[in-house]
């Protein structure tokens, strides 16, 4: 245990001294700790991936998950987003359903070997976007504001609103539920997830900042433990969400929001320490993935996943995000642009363990599935970051 952390935290401290020449080339940090992962894994070297297993993944990925979730949603600039609301209210209300009945529909054609609610919760589980991977695009100053918050908020919300409906697949899935109780359980999913997860976030935020203003007016603050004051307020309203059976991603993301609403005067500097220790989160969790699934999933890959995860990438993903944003007037680059960066991530990955848990006839197949669609967005999305940034904002005010 000790010798993987050792790796883990030299590779780290290595990185952190060179992230900025990484971060200027077309080559993310995410494919770096995936390809290293890879190396150090079972298959190759054998140094990483021994002590750690599917439910250790899902913990480090929905913590990490967590911190950026509230930390983005901190960061958001509400005013500009008050005025483009179109934009990701369309991408999850017409955008994230057309993802997923798209995806089911290529499932459906690709995979007879999956029964119908395996292939719909394989769509669920891949029409979710990642607020990590896709980090390059939405801090990216040259992509116009419009299009940064509007990814934002999307892929703060859609891993929380794709929880209950997976939920109602899975349960499908396994014969627990008859299909007569699909809407009453949706319905009460939905409810619960979102209802829960909104209170407590927003409950917590706005409770934690009248207790951090009161508390600054006294100077019992200190510089260096106002740095854990995010980190701590993150994980708590993940935490109580997730204990009351809610949505920790919409608590996160929710809490995060009204957060930084509310402390502009000290926003900036309380965030910047747990920003950093997101990003080492996510990036570690990436080299997890490459060592402890990636390395033994390669030879599971099939044509067929291939195919899928392509598909899944480009006309399920863009073609409901372009249509549904056609009334709202935005150009088609704009369009283009919103429906590519759409990157699958850490959200699937917990997906993928919340599934194997159900012990589905297919579930081996559909985890291989989610994994190769992954793999292949880590790549393709990280390499198109920079010059994709470059693209739109030449072409969008």
């Amino acid at each position: 245990m000790y010798e993987e952390l050792a790796i883990l935290t030299i590779f780290a401290f290595s990185y952190c001294l060179i992230a900025g020449r990484v971060e200027n080339s077309m080559i993310s940090g995410p494919m770096v700790f995936v390809v290293v992962g890879f190396v150090l894994g079972p298959e190759m070297l054998g140094w990483l991936g021994k002590s750690v297993d599917g439910s250790g993944m899902r913990v480090f990925a929905d913590l990490t998950l967590a911190v950026v979730l509230f930390c983005d949603a901190s960061n958001s600039n509400l005013s500009i987003l008050k005025r483009h609301i179109a934009i990701p209210s369309r991408m999850l209300l017409y955008g994230l359903p057309g993802a997923i009945l798209m995806g089911f529909a290529v499932g459906y054609l690709l995979f007879p070997n999956l029964s119908v609610y395996e292939v719909a919760a394989l769509a669920t589980m891949l029409a979710a976007t990642d607020a990590a991977l896709g980090k390059a695009v939405v801090t990216s100053p040259i992509v116009p504001s419009k299009l940064r918050e509007g990814l934002n908020i999307e892929s703060g919300l859609n891993d929380g609103i794709c929880v209950p409906i997976l939920f109602v697949f899975l349960a499908l899935a396994a014969g627990s539920v008859v299909e007569g109780q699909v809407t009453h359980i949706a319905f009460e999913f939905l409810l619960e997830e979102l209802g829960i997860g909104l209170i407590v976030g927003l409950s917590a935020s706005y409770l934690a900042s009248k207790l951090i203003h009161y508390c600054y007016s006294k100077n019992w603050i200190t510089e260096i433990w106002s740095q854990n004051i995010v980190l701590s307020l993150a994980l708590c309203c993940f935490a109580i969400a997730q204990s009351l059976e809610g949505s920790g991603y919409i608590a996160a993301f929710s809490g995060g929001l009204l957060f930084g609403y509310l402390m502009k005067e000290h926003k900036h500097k309380m965030i910047l320490p747990t920003e950093g220790i997101g990003e080492i989160l996510a990036l570690l969790t990436w080299m997890l993935f490459g060592a402890v699934i990636i390395s033994r999933a390669f030879e599971a890959f099939t044509w067929t996943m291939l195919i899928y995860a392509l598909l899944s990438l480009t006309v399920v993903r863009m073609l409901p995000i372009f249509l549904s944003l056609g009334l709202k007037g935005e150009n088609v680059a704009s369009r283009l642009f919103l429906g590519w960066f759409g990157p699958r991530g850490l959200a699937s990955i917990v997906f993928v363990v919340i599934m194997l848990e159900r012990d589905l006839p297919g579930g081996e197949f559909m985890a291989m599935t989610v994994i190769c669609t992954v793999f292949i967005s880590l790549i393709l999305h990280g390499m198109t970051a920079k010059p994709l940034s470059k693209w739109i904002s030449s072409r969008v005010n």
